[in-house]
């Protein structure tokens, strides 16, 4: 079974500073006014720890990661 991760972003607490979908772009876009749009979940090493970094770097801390069971 692939490992995977799922995210969610609370839309009241960014301020679309871009360090999540620069950080893990295999996760995140960006909409038109520069705010997070999660494309779906993470899945594999790389774009799980991309995720966790993301999640670690973001200063309003509006994100939040759980393992997919």
């Amino acid at each position: 079974m692939t490992e995977s991760m799922t995210v969610t972003v609370d839309t009241e607490a960014c301020n679309g500073h871009g360090r999540c979908y620069m950080s893990a772009p295999d996760v995140f876009d960006c909409d038109d006014a520069g705010f997070p749009v999660v494309l779906g979940p993470a899945t594999g090493a790389k774009q799980i720890a991309d995720l966790e970094r993301a999640v670690q770097n973001c200063p309003e801390h509006a994100l939040s990661a759980t393992r997919a069971e």
